[in-house]
This record gives C-alpha cells, sequence and structure tokens, in this order.
C-alpha cells in the first residue's frame, strides 16, 4: 500500500521497516515529527523519547547501538552542537548495532538562529553523510544508513532539510526487518577509548574513511543522469531535484553519499563535460573538494552561499551564466499575495510569556533571553530581550555580563523545556561561583514553540505514558539556589512586585513565571473583553502590551477582536480608565 507521506513521516516508516528497536531524540524544527510518528509504533515495540536534550538523546542510543540494537536519533542542526562532544568519540569505538543521526538543517533559517551545514560535522566526526532528496530516499536512506553503520561499525549521519523534511510524495509499505537481539559483549579495547586503545581506534577510522569513499564511488545514492556534454552539474538531496528541473538540457551528477567524497565518481563526471557547475545548498564543501581534485569548476561564483536553492533562485543562477541565452524574467508575484499585509511574528493571545515580559518594561534592566516561544519578547512593544545565543544561554550570558563588571542589573530568561535542556548547569554555575543575577524560567509547562511536546516537567513521556514530573523549584534547590519564588505572570501587580525585590536583592535568585500556554489546554483563559467607548478616553494604554487581539478601529479608538480575545486580562490591568471589562 502506498502513503502520501512527509519526509519525516518517512523517516519514521523507515526506521521502523528497518528494524529499530529505540530511538531518542530533542524536538526542534524542521525535525520534530519524525519521533511523534515514530512513537505510533509503540505497539510494534519501538521504544521512543523526548531526552532532554540532544547529547543525551545520542549517548542513549549510543548505549543501546554498542548493545546490538539498531537506533535513531533526531534533532535540527544546532542539536548537532549540542551533541557533537559523543559523536566525535563515537566515530572512533564504534556501534555493533545500526545508528542513524538525523540532523535536520535550515536553509534560509526558516525556524533556526543559524544556517550552519551539518556536512562540516560529518567531515570531523568523520562519519558517512547520506543526503535523500525527497520523502522515497528518506526512507530508503534510514534503511541503508542501518546497514552501512552495522557494515563500517560507525553511526551514519542522514540530512535533511526543511524542504525535505516537509514536502509529501508517495512511499510503499513494506514489511518491517526483524529486531537485532540486544546483548552487549565487552570489549574493551573497542569500547574503552583511552589512548593506548584510542590511538589504534584512531588509524583504523582512517582505514575506514578510505574504504568508504570507494564504497561511496559506486553507490547507488550517488548516480549520473546523463544529457548533454556541454554542462554538467554536481548537486545534492533537493538541490538536485530543482537542479534538474531548471537545467533540462545539462548532464546531472546526483550526490546522495556525500561524504567520504566519492573522488573516482567526481573525476570520471568531471572529465565526460565541457563545464562543471556545482550546486550545493550551504558551504561550497563538495566545490571545494572538486577544486581540490585539480578539476576546474564554477559553485559559488554564481550560487548563493546564504538561504534555499529553489528553483527561482537556480533560475537566477542560470540566467547569470548565460546571459546570451537571453533567459525570459520570471513571473511576478500574483497581486493578492504581494498585497498581503505584513504580519510580524508575536505572541499568541493569552500567552503567559507576555505578562512577564510587560513586567519587565517596568525595570532598568538588561534581559538575556533564550531560544522559545519568549524569543518574541524582543519585538516591539515589550522590546524586553536584548541578547539571544543558544538554549540555557540565558542564564550563563546574564552571569557573566553581572562577573565581567556590568553596573545594570542583569535578568537571565529561559523556559521549561530549556531549563532541563541546558538551563540547570547554567543555574548552578550562577549559584557555585556567587553570581549576583536574577533568573527567570518562564514555564508555560509544555515545550510550546515546537509543538507543545512533553519534557521532564510534564509527567507525561512522548509514548504518553504518565511519569514523574521533576520540579523547577526542587532542581533549583539542590543546585543551592536559595531565593526561589513562583508567580503568576498575568497578575501584573504581584508579578512587577516580585521582581522588584528580586533585581534588588543582593544575591542570585529565581523566579519561576508559571502559567499554561492556552494553545496547549485548549481552553479560554477567561471571558471575552471588551471596550466601553464611553469610558475610552483613546490613550492606547491597552496597546503596550502588544496583543494581536486588540488593534485600531477607523475612528482611531481602540477595539479588542472578540474571535482573538483568550480572556487574560492583562489589558484590564493598564487600563486606568476602566473602560476594559468581561
Amino acid at each position: 500500500m502506498a502513503h502520501l507521506l512527509t519526509g519525516n513521516e518517512a523517516i519514521a516508516r523507515g526506521a521502523y521497516e528497518g528494524g529499530v528497536t529505540a530511538a531518542f531524540g530533542y524536538p526542534g524544527t524542521p525535525s520534530t515529527e519524525i519521533l511523534e510518528n515514530l512513537a505510533k509504533f509503540k505497539a510494534e515495540g519501538v521504544y521512543a523519547e523526548w531526552s532532554p536534550n540532544e547529547k543525551v538523546a545520542l549517548e542513549a542510543a549510543a548505549g543501546a547501538s554498542v548493545a546490538g540494537a539498531r537506533t535513531l536519533v533526531t534533532m535540527k542542526l544546532v542539536g548537532l552542537n549540542v551533541a557533537a562532544d559523543p559523536l566525535m568519540t563515537l566515530s572512533y569505538i564504534g556501534v555493533v548495532g545500526g545508528m542513524v543521526v538525523v540532523v535536520a538543517d535550515d536553509p534560509g533559517q526558516d525556524s533556526s538562529q543559524t544556517e550552519q551545514d551539518t556536512r562540516h560535522f560529518a567531515r570531523l566526526a568523520k562519519v558517512p553523510c547520506l543526503e535523500p532528496a525527497d520523502a522515497n530516499e528518506a526512507r530508503d536512506f534510514v534503511v541503508r544508513g542501518f546497514e552501512l553503520s552495522e557494515k563500517w561499525r560507525c553511526p551514519v549521519i542522514l540530512r535533511t532539510t526543511t524542504c525535505v523534511a516537509h514536502s509529501r510524495a508517495l512511499v510503499e509499505d513494506r514489511a518491517p526487518r526483524p529486531r537485532n537481539v540486544t546483548r552487549f559483549e565487552k570489549n574493551v579495547p573497542q569500547f574503552v577509548p583511552l589512548p593506548i586503545y584510542g590511538r589504534v581506534l584512531r588509524r583504523k577510522v582512517e582505514e575506514r574513511l578510505d574504504a568508504q569513499a570507494a564504497e561511496a564511488a559506486t553507490s547507488q545514492f550517488n548516480r549520473i543522469i546523463r544529457r548533454g556534454d556541454d554542462l554538467g552539474i554536481v548537486s545534492h538531496g533537493v538541490a538536485a531535484l530543482h537542479a534538474a528541473e531548471i537545467f533540462p538540457d545539462a548532464s546531472l551528477l546526483k550526490i546522495g553519499w556525500g561524504f567520504p567524497f566519492p573522488d573516482a565518481l567526481l573525476r570520471d563526471f568531471a572529465a565526460s563535460v565541457k563545464r562543471l557547475l556545482v550546486i550545493e545548498e550551504g558551504d561550497p564543501i563538495l566545490e571545494e573538494r572538486i577544486r581540490s581534485l585539480g578539476i576546474r569548476c564554477d559553485g559559488k561564483n554564481f550560487v548563493p552561499r546564504c538561504g534555499e536553492l529553489t528553483p527561482a533562485v537556480l533560475y537566477d543562477v542560470k540566467r547569470a551564466m548565460f546571459p546570451e541565452l537571453a533567459l525570459p524574467p520570471l513571473p511576478s508575484p500574483v497581486a493578492e499575495a504581494a498585497d498581503l499585509p505584513a504580519r510580524p511574528p508575536m505572541l499568541c493571545p493569552g500567552c503567559p510569556h507576555r505578562g512577564l515580559f510587560l513586567a519587565l518594561t517596568r525595570f532598568d534592566v538588561i534581559v538575556t533571553g533564550d531560544i522559545g516561544c519568549y524569543s518574541l519578547g524582543a519585538f516591539p512593544p515589550l522590546s524586553r530581550t536584548d541578547t539571544i545565543l543558544c538554549m540555557g544561554a540565558g542564564f550563563s550570558m546574564a552571569h557573566g555580563m553581572q562577573k565581567a563588571g556590568e553596573k545594570k542589573p542583569v535578568v537571565g530568561i529561559v523556559g521549561d523545556s530549556t531549563f532541563f535542556h541546558s538551563g540547570i548547569t547554567a543555574l548552578l554555575d550562577v549559584v557555585y561561583n556567587k553570581g549576583n543575577v536574577t533568573l527567570v524560567v518562564v514555564d508555560n509547562r509544555i515545550t510550546a514553540m515546537t509543538g507543545h511536546q512533553e519534557h521532564p516537567g510534564t509527567g507525561v513521556t512522548l509514548l504518553g505514558e504518565e511519569t514523574k514530573a521533576a520540579s523547577i523549584e526542587a532542581v533549583a534547590r539542590a543546585c543551592g539556589m536559595e531565593r526561589i519564588r513562583v508567580v503568576n505572570p498575568y497578575d501584573q501587580a504581584a508579578t512587577v512586585a516580585a521582581l522588584k525585590e528580586e533585581i534588588e536583592a543582593d544575591e542570585p535568585s529565581l523566579v519561576i513565571s508559571r502559567a499554561p500556554c492556552p494553545l496547549h489546554i485548549r481552553k479560554p483563559l477567561g471571558a471575552t473583553r471588551k471596550i466601553d467607548a464611553a469610558k475610552c478616553v483613546g490613550c492606547k494604554a491597552c496597546l503596550k502590551c502588544g496583543c494581536p487581539a486588540i488593534a485600531i478601529g477607523p475612528d482611531g479608538r481602540p477595539f479588542i477582536d472578540p474571535v482573538q480575545c483568550n480572556g487574560c486580562g492583562l489589558c484590564d490591568q493598564l487600563c486606568r480608565c476602566g473602560a476594559i471589562k468581561a
């Protein structure tokens, strides 16, 4: 039977069909749906979990893999930064059961703070990197990735992109392979990389790479589509499909197994065409390799380094390369699409984070933010986030600023899921090294930004099972934090008072701003508000909270959209005229 699957759904299907026993990951767009779909195979004996962070996920998978089980690990591009430490060593000690590490890159930064290229990590870790172009290949590459991993006894990276993850294709069901028997066999020289053993393992890695490069040159993952010989294109992933469409007369070398580099295949293909163009999303990794082989080629001199290589982008590349063709310009966007009003990102109506940031507007402080819905606190009219680096850095950067002598008070913010991901160690740093900053956990009781996934603080696992719910307060207290208080961000007076006390305190403190995400609980927070026109003086103070339910009407006065209003009541507390009522 065939199903229309997204790339993420196909990866989950491929893992199941490939005999996966256990899967681990941390949610992050564009990879999130992989584990959510794989968890549906719980009845068939597949275990799946949201780990506290990507490093823990990869380490848990490594434990299962060295015991013989096939494992899957999922994360987005920046997650591999967190998981890089165990990946580098796992490349040396290797695996027994096949292990595929799915990393979803985000060309164009649709939902990420960076646009990094995971192929660098494959080269650094010296492990194979497979790149599917569509959902069908995504399923097939996962299955084949397990096989390659077991053949070479090393992890295999499967690099997807936003387009591959979310586009759809018809995928035929296949019968699942029986799962491996899990039974660890002791082998200290292999699994304990002390220097005396590690130096031997290092040489074996290089031998493995040479053998893999030879196999990649003849692999079914890398295939040549012969057309003309005037122009040859080397491309990878979904960009290769777009290149085939825009350059219909060019021969194409579609790279699906990009590292180790298939040098022999690259040389043969280059020799068969008069001119060579390398089209790759992200960094010029293939281009640099081809040039290092002494082969002349075009690449980033025409192809953009930043952003997604859509057909429209490649059409511009073609016009730049062949101005003599006088190619017509692409049609302009239809007027209806071009004339749509701008929709800046903003916190949802009733979001509890709005209350916390609104309270912070009362203080002259520096706010070091973090990754999550609360990142949107940087935008007007709230404008109460001054820095964002990476998950957990909201706490760490606050500590660093204060220790460096910053005179203004510093407030560091992380979310509840981020606290368990990497905020605990940062809080421990503040306490241990006698920092004096105010730390805030905006606890909306779920991993909201990526689609409401569970985390260690929610008391529910990915498989839907009830479990122990970790307490932010108890963890902080165990780390030595003495000043801990919980506030309701919808109560502005109490939240402002609490923040004032903690910011002025001469010791570190933790404020937990706790209220559930309204989209997750799926019910109004209170009665819908409306503005009494007779009492409204048009001061527009209610706009200061930045709620999308409040707008300016044709008469220049604010009004509340009853469809969007969630009844949180923040606007009531801003109106000094008593014009806003339930």
